[in-house]
């Protein structure tokens, strides 16, 4: 493996740049895809996040952008990098910028929750890197602000992470506007089949370089879990912060509530904390990021969101407060400690409805995380944390259903013919599902207005329009009370009448009719 960013063909004025950012050595990803990269070719890169990657894709576009003469055309953009949220997007920003040697990169930045205005006066002069979102530059595309026909390099950051925001659709629609002569590179955390059909629809004869195995975590990263209550979980947090070697941290929670509420609960117990989600401003969150990153703030508490968009040097430890409901956001997670090299600790609590989950994670990165703490049986008795993890999550309470019937999703609105005729042969037998007696409305058509409303022994409220009596009804269903009918049958027009007594429903010709009665009565 090269271990010198010279060595892999870089221009002088990058590898000085690399080497007053303090980057002397690449990383494994950085060896394997830049080469190939600057020959032209397509890459297909598969590494975990904290690897290097935006290094990876973004020294081969600063050396091609160094060769070009001149400067782009207006509402064009040379390079292009998509990327999955905000904070991921304004990270690679900044490691452009601090990689740049020329210090004459333009760029801009194209995120929703930021000034439109802005972004389109930067553009309109032409760029050399547009990074940015896949929905707020799709608005620029289609609104005509922005042209891809001269843009010469493609980055796809994430890119299971768009799948998963549903940004695919998007992305495809991005790269047609390229065109096939682009020189594009994608790169995941994981191998999807969803993210090979894509690649094989955008990329062109690609190298696929692979620093790691898919959905693996660092090395260096120390892992483990603390079995715990869900109302302990407070306490043992607590507990952990108590420790000053935890410098700066990392809290992940599932739920943006849940986000919320803990930094809530370490204000109270005396913590600086900040949250950041996907409910807050965009400058709400980038000033939670930067008081982080300054160290003014020492917890931050973030969901998913923020999983791939934090890269804040020297995070000591991550904590899960929560595990996440999809096992690959585990590794996402526990990868915003021990970047470029550097040792962390990710520490996950666990109650015992998330044993599934844990069980998960593990089989995900193959690996089996050591355990501690224990939780509590249902007889308040302690279980020891080698048995909590064989232990199922219990089921879901379900409310109970009459004669032991199993729950049905959208009950009655997917019934077979069969199954209406039985039901409705069912309210028959038993007098109808309103036995007791209802409200009966009556209409006259010599004055138009209601009559005063009517008991109804063992039968059900109906309307009658136009005259028609409650006996008519009555002995077209045999003599037996009416019946309500079921949501499904809306019978209209003038046609016979429909099944279990029901009168039609008027057409437009008999509203019409009706309405001059009403008029004449009332004249």
């Amino acid at each position: 493996m090269t271990n010198t960013f010279t060595a892999l063909g870089l221009p002088a004025p990058i590898v000085a740049a690399l080497t007053a950012a303090g980057f002397d050595t690449p990383t494994p990803i950085q060896a394997k895809a830049i080469p190939p990269q600057l020959q032209r070719r397509d890459i297909m890169g598969i590494a975990q996040t904290g690897s290097g990657k935006t290094a990876a894709f973004g020294l081969p576009i600063l050396a091609g952008i160094a060769e070009l003469t001149g400067r782009a055309a207006p509402m064009t953009t040379r390079a292009l990098i998509l990327a999955p949220t905000r904070e991921l997007a304004v990270q690679i920003d900044e490691v452009l910028h601090k990689l740049d040697g020329s210090k004459r990169l333009s760029t801009v930045l194209v995120l929703g929750g930021t000034s439109r205005h802005a972004q389109v006066t930067k553009i309109a002069r032409g760029v050399d890197v547009v990074v940015a979102t896949p929905g707020r530059l799709k608005d620029l595309i289609d609104d005509r602000k922005l042209k891809l026909d001269q843009t010469r390099w493609l980055v796809l950051d994430e890119a299971d992470r768009m799948l998963d925001m549903g940004f695919i659709g998007a992305v495809k629609q991005i790269a047609a506007q390229i065109g096939p002569r682009r020189q594009t590179a994608m790169f995941s955390a994981t191998m999807a089949p969803e993210i090979a059909e894509l690649a094989k629809g955008l990329l062109n004869d690609p190298v696929r370089v692979e620093a790691n195995p898919a959905a693996t975590t660092v090395g260096t990263i120390e892992q483990r879990v603390i079995f715990s209550g869900s109302k302990e979980k407070r306490a043992v947090l607590n507990t952990l912060l108590a420790d000053k070697s935890l410098e700066r941290v990392i809290i992940f929670s599932r739920t943006k509530h849940g986000a919320d509420r803990v930094a809530k609960n370490l204000a109270a117990d005396g913590h600086v904390a900040a949250a950041i989600h996907g409910n807050k401003s965009q400058n709400a969150r980038q000033a939670a990021l930067k008081g982080f990153a300054s160290g003014q703030v020492r917890l931050l508490v973030a969901t998913d969101i923020a999983a791939r968009g934090i890269d804040v040097p020297n995070i000591t430890h991550v904590i899960n407060f929560e595990l996440p409901d999809d096992a690959e956001n585990y590794v996402h997670r526990i990868g915003r400690t021990a970047r470029n090299g550097a040792s962390g600790f990710a520490i996950s609590l666990v109650d015992g409805t998330e044993t599934d989950k844990l069980r998960d994670v593990e089989k995900l990165i193959r690996k089996t995380l050591p355990v501690s703490g224990e939780l509590k049986g249902a007889g308040g008795e302690a279980i020891p944390a080698a048995d909590a993890r064989l232990r199922r999550a219990p089921p879901k309470a379900q409310p109970a259903r009459p004669n032991g019937q199993r729950k049905q999703a959208n009950a009655g609105r997917h019934f077979s013919g069969a199954k209406k005729a039985a039901i409705m042969g069912e309210r028959r037998d038993h007098g109808g599902p309103g036995a007791g007696g209802q409200v009966q409305r009556t209409r006259t058509p010599e004055a138009g207005v209601s009559a005063r409303p009517a008991r109804v022994e063992g039968g059900n409220a109906q309307q009658v329009r136009g005259g028609a009596s409650t006996a008519s009804n009555v002995s077209r269903n045999g003599g037996a009370p009416p019946t309500a009918s079921a949501w499904w049958e809306k019978p209209t027009g003038s046609g016979p009448a429909a099944p279990n007594g029901n009168k039609p429903r008027w057409d437009k010709k008999q509203k019409d009719a009706g309405k001059v009665r009403r008029e004449s009565a009332a004249s």
